[in-house]
């Protein structure tokens, strides 16, 4: 038993009461990777861009169709998608003289993992 004034021995008493940190922690690319991805959702014109691509009956929307519905001009949206693109969370197909822009599930499952598993913040 240890007395008054005793040394405790620090990581044993960690181990007592707190769980333990993941054996894997993310390496600095992965953390960039996902920061990346957060980052774009980050801003309230992209989740709405995200919300509208979500309930497309084709799955794909094109651009020339996401102005009037965001209340942005042309070259606002167009910087929007170009920032969710960059992260991976929408394609582009240019068609003619207009890019059709679709989801990337994948990408977006990812965030959602990273946050923890059972998790599903983003819907």
């Amino acid at each position: 038993m240890a007395g008054k004034g005793a040394v405790v021995d620090q990581p044993a008493a960690a181990t007592a009461c707190c769980p333990t940190a993941p054996a894997a922690p993310l390496s600095e690319d992965r953390a960039a990777e996902l920061a990346r991805g957060f980052a774009a959702l980050a801003d309230p014109a992209r989740l709405r861009l995200l919300g509208i691509m979500s309930t497309a009956e084709a799955g794909e929307v094109c651009g020339c169709e996401l102005v009037e519905p965001l209340g942005k001009s042309q070259p606002t949206v167009s910087h929007h998608l170009k920032v969710l693109a960059d992260a991976g969370l929408v394609v582009g197909s240019r068609r003619g003289r207009w890019v059709w822009y679709r989801l990337v599930p994948e990408r977006l499952a990812e965030l959602r993992h990273a946050l923890g598993p059972g998790q599903d913040p983003l819907g």
